[in-house]
């Protein structure tokens, strides 16, 4: 039987890379996304991919939505937590209301997704849950002490839930992109693009469908004696 995978914010940047990756390898994909109704219907039109809208950030929102996808395509075998957001402030200037969108979605967005999924998973005796974390949740950045927080977060619950999910057939693991050739990044002004690649040893951004093809490996059988860990793809920019 195909395997379902869910991959959050998966119709843009690296989760849309990811969904299509995921598709390509047989599993049968379905990305959700939270707020840009256009470009989900134009990804969905493009890849053939099914898109379900809600917040990661709200539990009751994630239950519901998870419960539709595996009504639609079955049980989730495959939980990739990619949805993440910004709001980056120096630390003086930062308001509560940065720091806790952040953490409601790059943090708090790992256990609404993943508790829903979980108890299925033991049940079946299998599962992957794969964590996009950062580079910046390895070693901190300036600016960013809310998305620093919640990425160095995720690897914890990601080393934390690999123990509990050992023996159950679950693995749990983590990527951690370094500065990668998205929409969002390219659009920066070249000054700081260059700045930012001079830092990076291979000399170049990484590609999404990079990190999409670290995510389809974790995701197959082949993968099964590694739980627990962290997958740095940052092109030697920080080495763990």
């Amino acid at each position: 039987m195909t395997k379902t995978a869910l991959v959050t914010g998966g119709t843009r940047g690296i989760g849309a890379a990811i969904s299509i990756a995921l598709k390509s390898a047989g599993y049968s994909v379905a990305a959700n996304y939270a707020g840009n109704d256009e470009a989900a219907q134009t990804f969905k039109n493009e890849t053939g991919i099914p898109v379900y809208k809600w917040s990661v950030a709200d539990y009751d929102a994630c239950v519901a939505g998870i419960a539709k996808v595996e009504a639609d395509l079955g049980p989730v075998a495959v939980l990739v937590n990619n949805a993440g957001i910004t709001r980056d402030a120096m630390f003086h200037r930062m308001t509560r209301e940065q720091w806790g969108e952040v953490m409601g979605t790059n943090l708090n967005g790992l256990f609404n997704m993943t508790h829903p999924v979980w108890p299925g998973m033991r049940d079946r005796k299998f599962g992957r849950v794969i964590n996009i974390s950062s580079i910046n949740g390895q070693k901190g950045q300036m600016g960013q002490a809310n998305y620093a927080a919640a990425k160095a977060g995720d690897i914890g619950f990601t080393k934390t839930l690999a123990q509990e999910g050992a023996r159950a057939g679950i693995t749990v693991n983590a990527i951690c992109p370094g500065y990668i050739g998205t929409e969002m990044v390219r659009s920066v002004p070249e000054k700081v693009l260059d700045s930012i690649v001079s830092q990076i040893p291979v000399g170049r951004l990484g590609e999404p469908d990079e990190i999409a093809r670290c995510v389809v490996f974790l995701a197959s059988d082949d993968s099964g004696f590694i739980t627990g860990s962290t997958l740095s793809a940052n092109g030697g920019q920080y080495c763990v």
